[in-house]
């Protein structure tokens, strides 16, 4: 059993019972492990928590920095992103799911740690967005606004998107660029 396993574990059952709803028993039962023996591998729930969150950001920066750091138009750039992102939140589920729902129960410590890392991963798109204002592709007011509009759309998806639903995660992804590029004026 490595500590990889309970995180795993741990983020499903976050995701089916909420962190408040869930203990470490469940925790414990999920890895078949005694509740004992799991206080071997962490300390606490908050603990197992700001794990997740860390786990889940570093999987997002480094995959939507390495896309924005390419040598592509930003209105591009931003098109990768918006399907990268999506997938990212589609397959990795339990994971996800703990980042966009669960970072409300972190302690104040905790949440203090958390911040600078989620900060990190909502400066790429803004630096996306400044670069496409910068070289006169967007027209953009305020980019921290935008970046955070871009988000709430996009992490709201996580709450509805079906793997066998009427549309892949990639079509929405691909809707969503256009809506976000083009606008709903004709």
């Amino acid at each position: 059993m490595t500590r990889d396993d309970i995180l795993d574990a741990a983020a499903q059952v976050f995701r089916q019972k909420g962190f408040h709803g869930a203990s470490m028993s469940a925790i414990a039962d999920a890895v078949n492990l005694q509740k004992a023996s799991l206080y071997h591998h962490v300390a606490s729930k908050q603990e197992i928590l700001l794990a997740l969150l860390d786990r889940a950001l570093v999987m997002l920066i480094d995959y939507i920095g390495g896309i924005a750091r390419q040598p592509l138009p930003s209105d591009e750039k931003l098109r990768q992103m918006i399907r990268g992102y999506l997938k990212s939140l589609a397959d990795n589920p339990d994971l996800t799911s703990v980042l966009l729902f669960e970072h409300r129960s972190l302690d104040k410590k905790s949440h203090a740690r958390h911040v600078p890392q989620r900060d990190a991963f909502e400066a790429i798109w803004r630096d996306v967005l400044n670069e496409g204002v910068r070289t006169k592709v967007f027209d953009l007011k305020d980019t921290g606004l935008a970046a955070r509009a871009l988000m709430g759309v996009m992490n709201w998806t996580l709450t509805w998107y079906r793997f066998e639903g009427e549309k892949s995660i990639e079509q929405i992804a691909d809707e969503y660029s256009d809506f976000m590029l083009k606008g709903m004026l004709r």
